[in-house]
């Protein structure tokens, strides 16, 4: 099934936001390319290939992107749980490879049920883990625990 127009597994809404501009612009940014990847499974099979390895191509680079960003605020502001989230970032990886490795050992529907997983991932992710991290540090700020130059910094 070809889709005219482009669809919307994953949609953005402010119950997602942090509150850190940096770390919500780099979520919708993961939300478009869930949505890229997921609209590439449209594609006819000639397309696929090409289509679904650029998408996947520019997943990877900018996950382990944001996570390195994610990882250095949550470093600098002595986040209690940062070993916990490193972890699930480290394992959303090795899923991304393994998908990877599977669609190039030919299994079809592998582009299909990788966008699903992370869709859910991320969604997940983003409503508990994400949001945990910044009422720590909107708590540590108010308690002046934090300062907002350190929360600069970790986001530099």
């Amino acid at each position: 099934m070809k889709k005219d127009r482009p669809v919307q597994i994953v949609a953005w809404d402010k119950k997602y936001s942090t509150g850190i501009e940096k770390i919500d612009s780099q979520h919708r940014h993961l939300f478009d390319l869930t949505n890229q990847l997921y609209n590439a499974c449209f594609s006819n099979e000639d397309e696929l290939d090409a289509k679904f390895k650029e998408a996947i191509k520019k997943m990877v680079d900018y996950v382990r992107y944001h996570f390195e960003s994610e990882q250095k605020l949550l470093a600098a502001i002595g986040y209690p749980e940062y070993q916990n989230h490193k972890s699930q970032h480290d394992k959303l990886i090795q899923d991304i490879l393994i998908a990877v490795q599977d669609y190039k050992d030919g299994k079809k529907h592998t582009p299909n049920n990788f966008v699903r997983t992370l869709k859910e991932w991320i969604l997940s992710h983003i409503a508990y883990y994400d949001k945990a991290y910044s009422t720590f540090a909107i708590d540590q700020l108010k308690k002046g625990l934090l300062t907002e130059k350190t929360l600069r910094e970790g986001l530099s």
